[in-house]
């Protein structure tokens, strides 16, 4: 069953949203050749309760840390370990946060130091089709409107868009329905309603679609070992239109 929220649960979930895009931007200041992983999540970690709020990741399902830090071909749900980034690496990170009892999940694919040109395109890509999927979020739309755009947009370069992850529905809790695939077609799915809270985050390959689970048991990696794009934001439709929740400016505006 889908929750819709009232205006004033979703100024709530605003908060949550933005707690993480400040998050993700503190991040950014400490991402480069040499930076360990799980540094940045013990930073994460102590921001985030430094705000009042709780990591909204940590021990869901138990889940051992604060972020998710997926690097080069790994696609989601890495473990962050000790391992120092390389120049040339991408790394995701996807962070969640609880705070006045709502979820704030969003996540943004960093560069470390000089990145390969074709990496860089299936950045901006992925990152594009985030933003072309958010606009078909809207009162007379279905979910598979959105679904349909970021997999024509992303297979038209090439890529590949991965099955098995989705996005979903975003609350009091961190995983609510509807599911939101990156693949689809138009006319499907839930009808688009004011109210509707999601999490868009298109999980993209510069390779095929095809992933595998690593032997950790969370990290999904890649089959062809080719790299892997992912960004995530919150949004609600209000007044019949999406409205984002979450930033990248904490990032990009530095």
């Amino acid at each position: 069953m889908i929750v819709y929220k009232t205006l004033e649960e979703i100024e709530l979930i605003r908060e949550s949203s933005l707690l993480v895009s400040k998050t993700l931007g503190e991040l950014k200041k400490l991402i480069f050749p040499g930076a360990i992983p799980i540094d940045l999540d013990k930073i994460a970690e102590t921001f985030i309760r430094d705000n009042d709020a709780e990591p909204g990741f940590l021990g869901m399902y138990d889940f051992p840390n604060t972020l998710c830090v997926s690097i080069n071909e790994e696609v989601v749900h890495g473990i962050p370990g000790k391992k120092p980034l390389k120049n040339g690496d991408v790394i995701s990170i996807d962070c969640g946060v609880l705070k006045n009892k709502f979820y704030g999940d969003h996540a943004y694919t960093f560069e470390v130091g000089d990145v390969e040109e074709k990496t860089k395109k299936l950045l901006e890509v992925t990152k594009e089709s985030l933003y072309r999927g958010i606009k078909k979020l809207k009162v007379g739309n279905r979910i598979g409107d959105v679904s349909n755009e970021i997999q024509n947009f992303t297979e038209k370069h090439g890529y590949g868009v991965v099955r098995e992850l989705v996005g979903h529905g975003l609350g009091k809790s961190l995983h609510e329905e509807p599911d939101i695939p990156n693949f689809g077609h138009k006319n499907t799915g839930a009808k688009i309603k004011n109210g509707l809270v999601v999490a868009i985050e298109p999980m993209i390959n510069q390779g095929g679609k095809e992933v595998e689970q690593a032997s950790d048991g969370w990290t999904v990696i890649t089959a062809d070992r080719k790299p892997s794009a992912h960004f995530e934001h919150n949004i609600a439709v209000v007044n019949g239109k999406p409205e984002i929740l979450s930033t990248f400016d904490f990032i990009e505006n530095v």
